[in-house]
């Protein structure tokens, strides 16, 4: 089944954690692992318990940037707390893109506040207390607080993409989000990185013709 013909997602692995007395379910999910630039930044959002539904909400990719503005504020009005955390360019490129998005994820439940389980997007992370902690695959396509908090993160993300490109309007940041749309690969190869950009990303490094590993500042 494609995802664009997925079911909604649902609160039934929130409640399961519900039933079991842990009532604060913090679902988290991250934004921007797979860009050329800019941060990796995570959300979490605590939904109410025995909450059945916050209708729209679905996988953020799924949705039009119109409607992941207008879900954020509902999300925002529904959730008991919502943390959002990042981790730097320079964080990306000194440990890898995965150690990464972890620390972003860590950030974000810190900011969260307190909470007793966390069901995180993807396979659970190694550096992680798996009695606190769970991974969820597809989780922001099936699970209702993973699918919030992937709208949360997104939207973050895209706004703070949108007020770097206004410092590199070359780049187009503020459409593509640091991705590697043909535009940005284009403008990367005629004025050559920012700050921002990601220099262990293989197609920054081959425009700074640097050693995978080596000389990364």
């Amino acid at each position: 089944m494609r995802r664009s013909q997925a079911p909604n997602p649902s609160p039934a692995i929130e409640q399961r954690l519900w039933e079991r007395g842990l009532r604060l379910v913090a679902g988290v999910d991250e934004a921007g692992r797979g860009c050329l630039a800019g941060p990796v930044v995570a959300a979490a959002c605590i939904l109410p318990a025995g909450l059945t539904e916050i209708p729209g909400v679905r996988d953020s990719k799924l949705l039009t940037p119109a409607q992941r503005r207008e879900l954020y504020l509902t999300i925002h009005e529904t959730a008991i707390a919502i943390g959002v955390g990042a981790a730097s360019r320079r964080e990306i490129d000194r440990y890898n893109i995965r150690v990464a998005s972890v620390l972003a994820m860590q950030r974000a439940l810190a900011r969260a506040g307190i909470w007793d389980h966390a069901l995180c997007d993807g396979p659970m992370p190694p550096e992680l207390d798996p009695r606190r902690h769970s991974g969820i695959v597809d989780g922001d396509a099936i699970c209702l607080s993973i699918a919030a908090a992937s709208i949360v993160a997104k939207v973050t993300r895209d706004a703070l993409m949108a007020r770097l490109a206004a410092r590199h309007p070359e780049f187009g940041w503020e459409r593509n989000a640091g991705y590697g749309t043909a535009a940005h690969l284009d403008a990367l190869q005629r004025f050559g990185p920012t700050p921002h950009h990601r220099r262990t990303f293989a197609p920054v490094r081959a425009v700074l013709h640097l050693t995978p590993g080596v000389g990364i500042p």
